[in-house]
Order: structure tokens, then C-alpha cells, then sequence
């Protein structure tokens, strides 16, 4: 026998059902829109022209407040503003995602060389930057077996820009296409950026591909590898734990 002196009997919650499930999907919906928007991004490599310090198969995190919020920091783009509110500029040597400035849509990621007001050039393959040498030591060659199962060998350098940040550039030929260049001066709210892997990359040296990022057009700063897997063909699930490249998760991308 229970005692009930209150005259108040209690029930059971019952479940809001269908749509108690609709409002939860929804609400988790917005927290990854706003993660996603203003905090961080996941992006993947599909090409080698940041190698080595980045790779095919690489996963990512772009933080989306490092340079403040634009446009290109929403989803699909909308035109609701110029400019970047809380902006910031990058860093010298910082690895960056834009917005490729030909078509405002393509997702590009490379390295910062150069700010607005800065004088650059490449001559043999060597960055100068306002009248001054980067500093540049040769590594041992850097060798990846592709899909075909070659495993060509590229020269390798640590450069050290004039922050002092050091990080590995890649050298295919002796004499490429852009390893000598006019001086570019940097216009005001744009930035230079090149590919680590300076033989294989389209950047701001192709001046009709690609030319001077304006700021605006920075989606964010790459801070950390947190999933890396060798690309093959075939999608068989069985063979994803020997391709993953366990030495490269959680690695940090900030020089």
C-alpha cells in the first residue's frame, strides 16, 4: 500500500515522438551548421601541390575565425556583406584555404609568401622577398610510392622565411616554368601565396590562373591533419586500416 496525503499522482513523461525526433535532428543540424561557420571546417587534399607538408588522402580542420568571418565563410557564399567583419590578416608562412579569386568557387590551399606592400620574386627556383634571400637548406630527397607503385624522387629543402618559419619545399626540375619571376608587388588587401611543392602547384605566380588572393577570399587557417589514408583504386572497406597513415593524424600545420 502506497501513501498518497497529497492527493497528487504522478505520470509517467511521455514521448513527444516523430516530432520530438525532428526538433533534436534540426537542432544538432544548426550546432554543426554554426561549428562549420564560424568555428572550424573539415577540408580534403585531392592534389600534391602543397607535398609534402600535405598529401593526397589528407583530412583537415580550417579554423574559420583566424582572419575573421567574410562571406566565403557561409556555406554556398551568400552575398550578404563585403568584406571581413573582425578581420585579421595572415601570417607569413601561414597555409591557407580561398576561394580561387578567378571564379570566387574553387577551393584552393596554399602557403602565405607574401602581405600587401611586399615586393617579391622567385629567381632560380629561390624566394626573395623585399630585397632579402629566404634561407634555404637541402634535406634529404623526399620519395612517395604513387598508385602505379613508382616512387620517384624529388629534391627537398627547408625554407625559412624572414618570420623565421621554417617549412619543406619540393624541387621537380632545375629549370621550371616559374622558378624565375618579374617582381610582384603586392596590392593593398590581397596576399601571395605559392605551393610547398613548387614545380606542381598553379598559385599566385600564374598570375592569369590564379594571381593576388584578396583577402576577402580566405575561407581559414589549416591547424591540424586529423585522418590521412594512401589513395588506391577500389573502395574495399578491408583494406582502410594498412592504408591509413597513423603517423600523420593530429599532425599540427601551423609553421
Amino acid at each position: 500500500m502506497s501513501d498518497n496525503s497529497s492527493g497528487v499522482t504522478a505520470t509517467p513523461r511521455k514521448s513527444g515522438g516523430f516530432g520530438e525526433i525532428l526538433s533534436i535532428v534540426f537542432q544538432a543540424l544548426l550546432l554543426a551548421l554554426l561549428v562549420r561557420t564560424l568555428l572550424f571546417q573539415p577540408f580534403s587534399i585531392p592534389s600534391g601541390s602543397m607535398k609534402s607538408t600535405l598529401l593526397v588522402g589528407d583530412y583537415l580542420f580550417v579554423s574559420k575565425y583566424a582572419y575573421g568571418f567574410s562571406k566565403y565563410s557561409i556555406p554556398f557564399s551568400p552575398d550578404l556583406f563585403e568584406g571581413r567583419i573582425m578581420g585579421a590578416l595572415p601570417k607569413r608562412g601561414d597555409v591557407v584555404v580561398f576561394k580561387l579569386p578567378t571564379d570566387n568557387q574553387t577551393d584552393y590551399i596554399k602557403r602565405v609568401m607574401a602581405l600587401p606592400g611586399d615586393r617579391i620574386q622567385i629567381v632560380g627556383g629561390e624566394v626573395i622577398l623585399n630585397g632579402r634571400k629566404f634561407e634555404r637548406k637541402r634535406l634529404p630527397d623526399f620519395v612517395e610510392v604513387d598508385s602505379r607503385g613508382n616512387a620517384p624522387a624529388l629534391q627537398a629543402y627547408l625554407e625559412t622565411n624572414l618570420d623565421g618559419k621554417s617549412y619543406t619545399t619540393l624541387n621537380k626540375y632545375d629549370n621550371g616554368p616559374v622558378d624565375d619571376t618579374p617582381v610582384f608587388v603586392v596590392p593593398e588587401g590581397h596576399v601571395f601565396c605559392m605551393g610547398d611543392n613548387r614545380d606542381d602547384s598553379t598559385d599566385s605566380r600564374f598570375m592569369g590562373q590564379v594571381g593576388f588572393i584578396p583577402v576577402e577570399n580566405l575561407v581559414g587557417r589549416a591547424e591540424v591533419l586529423f585522418y590521412s589514408i594512401e589513395p588506391r583504386d577500389g573502395l574495399e572497406p578491408w583494406t582502410w586500416p594498412a592504408r591509413i597513415r597513423w603517423s600523420r593524424l593530429f599532425t599540427g600545420l601551423r609553421p
